[in-house]
Formats: C-alpha cells, structure tokens, sequence
C-alpha cells in the first residue's frame, strides 16, 4: 500500500512494504517524478501514476526499489527515464539481483534509460546532478539551489550505519556526504527516511558518526585485533538481514570497507 502527502514543493509517495523491509519513498517535483517505487507495490502505484500529470523520471540509482515500476511507466506512459551513465546496462537487465530481492521488491524487468548528465530541468527548475557514489555504483543526488531542496536517494536513510551490502564503501559513502555539504540546501528527501526538515544537520551528524567509527575500527586494527574480532567487538548485534541476504548484507563489510581504506 502507499501513502500520499506534500511536504513543501514536494509530493511523498510512501511505500508500505510487507516484511521487515519497512518503508521506500518515491517523490513527485514540478513534474519530476523522483524514483518510481519498487515493483511489488506496482498494484498500489499504478493508479497513483495514471493519475498524475509528470513528464521525466530521474532514478538516484537503479537499484529494484527504486527503478521497480520503471518499465511500466516506460511501456504506458512513454515518458523518458534517466540515470547515471554507469546504470544504464543495469537497468537494461531483467531482476539483476539476488533471490532474497526478487521476493521482498518483486522482479524488476528491464527497461531503456538515457543517461544523465550534470543538470536536469523539470518544468520550472534546474536541478544539480551530484554523483555520490558509495551506497551504489551509479547514485547520484539531486539539489535545487533556488528552492534548497535535496534528494539523497540511498546516501543518508539513517544517522548510524549497521550493516551495509558488500558492494557498499564507507570511505567512499563519507566522501560522497562531504560533497554534499560543500552545497547549501534545507529539507534533505531520502528515500527511506523520507522528509527530513534539517538535511544539511542531520547528514553532518551521520558523517560525525561515520567518522568516530573509522577512528575506533582503525584503532582496534593497529592494536592487532583481525576484521572479524573488530566486527563481533563493534557489533555484537546479528541483525536477521545477514541471514536473508546470505551475507550480502553484513556488519562485516562496514568493518572490511574501513579497513580496506587505511
């Protein structure tokens, strides 16, 4: 099921998913539509779409919770859909991902999209194309400097990291934040935390706490402590993500990532 509501300029598509997965934001700006929400809400976003009067679609990355109902708006409503360069050949696979996310987002078929480049208009505003990679290979952020507003796509979802998939990079995560703070903006729309008035604050506290836990897993390191003593040290906590994914999800990785940054 979805929930609709506006904050600001923007309207908030939220994705209500069964499971433990728990909420995916899609967002709708001055005829923009900011990712499309993943295929196993297709049933629910489908009318909300039809209804709807957008004329492009940016995806922050193509992962299936955020490119799910692509190929239907793609197929039905003939409007273009753009992301990274480097999501191109990734969007243009069916379900290019494991088991576990077939059945917790649906599959995901293929679909054509052009590629972004460093800006993109909707109907009235222009909007800066951040490449913040870290979460995914092709994410990228998108800011308005004339309304403030930002979406962060996957960069931000909470202000402490506990497990990560094991493509994910932590150094390369808290540089991507870096970039983002080098630009002024308010209202932060991530999409799974969704609306966040203070953006700009609440994205310096999870690089502050990024920051902290590179210093602890550095100096646990040098003390002689192995990646895998370090991880049941930090995070004692085995989270059932780690079993569902079969350990593409783990604290491990966040570990491995920072050490592998040293």
């Amino acid at each position: 099921m979805i929930d609709v509501y506006s904050k600001g300029k923007v309207t908030c598509i939220e994705g209500k998913t069964q499971g433990a997965v728990g909420r995916v934001f899609a967002f709708l700006v001055d005829g923009m539509l900011v990712d499309t929400g993943p295929q196993c809400l297709a049933e629910s976003l489908i009318p909300f779409y039809q209804e709807q009067s957008f004329d492009l679609v940016t995806l922050t990355h193509s992962h299936e919770d955020h490119s799910g109902t692509a190929p239907w708006i793609q197929e039905n409503l003939d409007i273009p859909i753009y992301v990274h360069p480097k999501g191109i050949h990734i969007c243009e696979q069916d379900w290019p991902y494991p088991k576990y996310r077939q059945v917790t987002w649906g599959k995901r078929r293929k679909f054509t999209a052009q590629q972004l480049g460093e800006t993109i208009q909707s109907r009235h505003y222009e909007w800066k194309v951040l490449y913040t990679p870290g979460h995914a290979v092709d994410h990228v952020s998108f800011l308005n400097e004339e309304t403030g507003i930002l979406f962060s796509g996957d960069l931000f979802v909470a202000p402490k990291t506990k497990v990560i998939m094991d493509s994910e990079s932590i150094p390369v995560i808290m540089d991507s934040i870096r970039t983002l703070l080098t630009y002024d903006f308010g209202p932060m729309y991530c999409c799974h935390a969704g609306y966040i008035e203070d953006g700009k604050g609440m994205l310096i506290q999870k690089l502050k706490n990024l920051e902290n836990l590179c210093k602890e897993v550095a100096h646990l390191y040098r003390e002689g402590l192995s990646i895998f003593e370090i991880n049941q040290k930090l995070f004692p906590k085995k989270y059932p993500i780690i079993t569902v994914s079969g350990g593409e999800w783990d604290s491990l990785h966040v570990v491995s990532s920072i050490v592998k940054g040293l």
